[in-house]
């Protein structure tokens, strides 16, 4: 009996207390424990032990050309993806929000990209890039065009991997939105139509906006995976050439795995993380007032 009316008492605490013991061991450790190392001076190679040095780390790193650099990579990429997903996505949810045949083998072969491994991902395209029996060349020449070094070559890498990212995520964004169109009220499109309003004005004055805080949804979704994107990158160029394609978290991993210097990688991994957290919050706000 007392047991019982101790759980009788305490319903509100002890169901949820599962679900804040995983948060808190999975989610707010990890982000402490990180933090908390950006404030040290470990490396596993110095044979020195854990010192905290302040701010000492922060210091060096955001004064690195190298850091500064991969900064500037990590926002042209997601840039460059999310923008060409959203307006990509946008139409073929449009285009399938229509009644045609073969829709539901469309909507199945959108799917294929997403459920693809990464590393499988980034071999395919690596041999679609080849300068020399890739694809990609080969297409250019059909039309006359000199071939480009794509993943080998400094000026087109993030481009090229931007296309990759697109090629694989827009499906998704497509998805999300015709989830949205699926939803929307059809009085709106009658009234319209009695009025006299083309495609065009339909399009601009009703579908926009009643579908926009579900297109900010998605970019929400899409912005904090493509600035933390790792494994498309890393599968297909290491980084490289030289550091042409080091993100920031192909950056905070080399600084890991291949340095050791535990502190300074924990540093820009909680610059990204800040970095994330920022832009989401932007969009989030903006979201909010197109709902309002």
């Amino acid at each position: 009996m007392i047991k019982t009316g101790f759980v009788e008492r305490n319903l509100r605490i002890l169901f949820p207390l599962p679900a804040v013991i995983f948060v808190v061991v999975m989610m707010l450790f990890p982000v402490m424990y990180t933090l908390f190392l950006s404030f040290s001076n470990w490396n596993l190679t110095s044979g020195q032990e854990l010192k905290l040095v302040g701010l000492r780390s922060y210091t060096r790193i955001l004064m690195e050309p190298r850091f500064l650099a991969a900064l500037g990579r990590t926002f042209l990429f997601t840039l460059m993806a999310v923008v060409a997903e959203t307006l990509i996505g946008l139409v073929l949810a449009l285009i399938l929000n229509r009644e045609f045949r073969g829709k539901g083998l469309v909507k199945l072969i959108m799917l294929l990209p997403l459920v693809a491994t990464p590393v499988a991902i980034g071999i395919a395209w690596n041999l679609f890039f080849d300068p020399t029996i890739g694809l990609a060349n080969y297409a250019l020449s059909l039309f006359g065009l000199s071939g480009a070094g794509w993943v080998s070559d400094a000026k087109t890498v993030i481009p090229s991997l931007a296309l990759v990212d697109i090629w694989q995520w827009t499906p998704m964004i497509a998805l999300v939105v015709l989830a949205g169109l699926a939803g929307l009220s059809p009085e709106p499109y009658e009234s319209a139509r009695v009025d006299g309003a083309n495609d065009f004005q339909i399009f601009r004055l009703i579908t926009l906006p009643m579908v926009l805080p579900t297109i900010l949804t998605a970019m929400i979704l899409r912005t904090i995976d493509a600035l933390k994107t790792f494994d498309i990158i890393y599968a297909m160029t290491g980084g490289g050439p030289g550091y042409a394609s080091e993100t920031l978290n192909v950056m905070a991993f080399k600084y890991s795995f291949e340095y050791f210097r535990m502190g300074q990688s924990s540093v820009i991994l909680i610059f990204l993380f800040l970095v994330v957290l920022a832009l989401s919050l932007g969009i989030m706000k903006i979201r909010s007032r197109v709902e309002l």
